[in-house]
Parts: C-alpha cells; structure tokens; sequence
C-alpha cells in the first residue's frame, strides 16, 4: 500500500508539473485541463499517506513537501475560477439594459440527432443570436426552418467534419465573412453586429481543433492567437465565442487575453463547466464568451443538456462604453507579443503541413 501511494503521489505531482513546459505536444498539453482533479487526487494520496504511514525522515518530509508544491501548483491556476477571488467582469447597474443583447453558444455534437430537444432550448433561452458548433448538413436542414423564421439574418457553414458552424441573429448583420485562418475544412466567422440602437461590435466564432492522441495543439494556440490579434485591431468593440477547445486557465487562453484584451465573465464567479455533459466528475470550462470592458455583463448561465456531450452556454452583455475604465484592461507586454507571433508562425508551418498531406489524400 505504501508503495502504491509513492507511484500515485508521484504520478500526480508529475501531472501538475509537466504543463509547465512550453510545448504543444498533445500529452502535455491535455494536462492543462485536469487540474481540479489532479489537486483533488493527490490530497486524498497526501492525506492517506500520513495518516497512514506518518513522515519518518527527511527524505518523506521532502517526498510530502513536493507534494504540497504540486497540490499549490494546480490550485494557483484555478483559483481564479471561483468566488474567492475578484471579479474581472463587471455586471451592469442598469436596471433595464436598454443596449444589451443575449447570445448562446452550443456545440451540438454532429453526431447527437435530438434536433428539437436542441430547439427547445433554443426556445426556452429565445437568444439575439445563437451559435452553433458541429453541424452538418443534417443538423442544417432539421433546425433551418424554424431559425431561418426566427432569426432574419445568418452565416452558415455546416460540414460533416465536426467543424461544421451556424450563425443566426436577430440583430443586422454587416461584412460577414467564413474565414480559415490555419486549416482547410475549420472555418471560423467574422461579422460586425448592429445593436437595436445603431451601435456595433466585431463577433468573431472559433472552433480550433482540441489537443488529442497524436495531434498537438500547434494549430489551435495559432488559430486562438490569430484571433486575438484580430479582435485587439478590430473596427469596433470585439465578442469572441466559441468552443476553443481549451480551460479557461491554460497559458495558452491567458495569452489570448492579453494578445486581444478581452475579459473573461468567469474570473471571480465559477468554473462554467461545459464539457462534459455526460460525465459529471470529468468537466471543463471549454465553450467560452471573451469581451471587450466596453460591455458590462448582465447574466450568464449554464443551460440544461439537450443530448450533445456540451452544454450550451447564455451570456446577456450590455454596451456601456462610457464606463469601459471601470473594468480590468488585459494587457501584453513585448515577450507577450514575440511569444504569439512565434506560435502562430508554428501554427501556420503546422497548418500547411496538414493541408497538404489532406490533399495528398483526397488527390489519391
């Protein structure tokens, strides 16, 4: 049993620590997500072990003592995540918005057919806008008809590679555009959105591809990057929502923030877990809403699962350009900016790559 919990404690210790290199290997980079259940784990092995066998010497006493640092190395990036800490995002003071828009971000999974399960929710939450990842033509054609009646304006891309994407608003639509930013076949959407009032913003739609067994993530840090460069340079105030594949807490979303100076709705307020919906112990921050400080939030919550492995995610933000400095700013500093254009220059090599290794396979 001693032996047990020394493999074990190490093993974990070992968890919290190898995210710390800069690498996009998959096996690294999946680590950035487990970070709860790692810190979780390895206190119940802390815990068993002294109580069980008790600290004998010097070499246990450094054995525990690494084992704390481990436990504080998870709990440091998720922190942020929960209550105990302050708010980056400011809710708004208004007591009737008069400029404010709600949206909801859904992956549905292209494999899950509940089609009016999906539209009940759809129903129940009656969002401005509303995001779809995942669907295929499929998905398009069950659920077009009545979002189609709903919501007069869209961007539509769905595909039968799981980066399918939908768009529908109820609010006007200009310079729409499907972009494919590192990767044939993973679109992503750009489109500035006119508000009731006649103010706009820049909404850029995301959906990378996640860090899996034999993929690395070069592509996904350039993509998110890619992005963020775009939203911080963009015409007006920028929204980015998405699923992009990542927690909250990575480094990878950190520099994002930084790169595009977007808030984050969650600091200070929980952990939004969105994936996955059939898993209750395995689950993650992965659908995600980031905001200019011009806008102040309204309300965000979790909606109820509709058969995909996501639940779908609201936010209601209102626009208060007046009281932008009142919010935390992101900012980057010069090594932020080189580390970006770096992996994104690694992403595009990345991306090219497999673009035409996929043509070399469809050409055969």
């Amino acid at each position: 049993m001693q032996t047990a919990l020394i493999i074990l404690g190490f093993t974990f210790t070992l968890f919290s620590f190898l995210p710390l290199i800069t690498s996009p290997l998959w096996w690294i980079r999946v680590l950035d997500f487990p970070r709860l259940h790692v810190a979780i784990l390895l206190t119940g092995v802390l815990v068993a072990y002294v109580s069980m066998f008790g600290i004998q010497g010097p070499s246990e006493m450094i054995m525990v003592l690494v084992w704390v640092l481990a436990i504080l190395n998870e709990l440091r990036y998720i922190i942020n995540f929960t209550p105990l800490m302050k708010v980056e995002a400011l809710r708004t003071e208004k007591e009737n918005p008069s400029n404010s828009f709600t949206m909801m971000i859904a992956n549905v999974r292209m494999v899950n057919r509940k089609y009016d399960r999906f539209l009940e929710r759809v129903k129940e939450a009656h969002p401005d806008m509303l995001i779809m990842n995942e669907p295929d033509q499929e998905w398009h054609d069950h659920v077009c008809k009545v979002l189609d009646e709903a919501y007069p304006y869209s961007i539509k891309k769905p595909l039968d590679n799981t980066y399918g994407m939908l768009l529908w608003s109820k609010n006007k639509l200009h310079d729409s555009d499907i972009r494919y930013l590192v990767e044939d076949g993973i679109p992503s959407f750009y489109t500035v959105v006119e508000l009731p009032g006649g103010d706009k913003f820049c909404l850029f739609t995301v959906h990378p591809q996640p860090p899996r067994l034999m993929l690395n993530t070069e592509t996904r840090e350039a993509e998110l990057l890619i992005i963020a460069k775009q939203a911080k340079k963009a015409p007006y105030p920028a929204v980015v929502a998405g699923d992009l594949n990542d927690v909250a807490w990575s480094k990878t979303t950190k520099l994002f923030k930084e790169i595009s100076g977007l808030i984050d709705p969650r600091v200070g307020r929980g952990f939004y877990n969105t994936y996955n919906a059939y898993i209750p112990v395995f689950r993650y921050p992965l659908d995600h809403v980031f905001y200019d400080p011009q806008f102040r939030l309204v309300g965000l919550r979790r909606l109820e699962k509709f058969g995909s492995d996501h639940f779908p995610i609201l936010i209601t933000l209102n626009y208060e350009p007046h009281r932008e400095y009142a919010q935390e700013h992101p900012r980057a500093d010069q090594e932020d900016k080189q580390e970006a254009n770096e992996l994104i220059q690694e992403g595009l090599e990345k991306g090219e790559e497999r673009n035409q290794e996929k043509q070399g396979r469809d050409g055969l």
